[in-house]
C-alpha cells in the first residue's frame, strides 16, 4: 500500500467515526485546537497527519486511538 492510498483510508475512517458521532468538521478541529482548513487538508488526504495530530483526535473523538486504524481494505 502507498502512503496515499493510506493517507485516504485514515482520512475516511476519521470521517466515518466523526459523523457517527455527529460531530461537523469545524467542531473535531475546534475539538483539536486545529484550524478548519487543517482538518479539511487531513479529512480529504492531502496531508500525511502526524501521530501526535492523529492521537488529538482520537481523544476529541473520544475513540481508541487504535481504533483509527480499523481500516477497511479491499484486497
Amino acid at each position: 500500500m502507498d502512503k496515499e492510498t493510506l493517507q485516504k483510508l485514515i482520512s475516511r475512517r476519521i470521517i466515518q467515526i466523526r459523523e457517527e458521532k455527529g460531530i461537523s468538521q469545524s467542531e473535531l478541529g475546534a475539538l483539536c485546537n486545529f484550524e478548519k482548513s487543517n482538518m479539511s487538508r487531513i479529512e480529504s488526504g492531502r496531508i500525511s497527519p502526524s501521530l501526535i495530530t492523529l492521537y488529538k483526535i482520537s481523544l476529541a473523538l473520544n475513540v481508541d486511538f487504535h481504533e483509527l486504524f480499523n481500516l477497511e481494505i479491499n484486497k
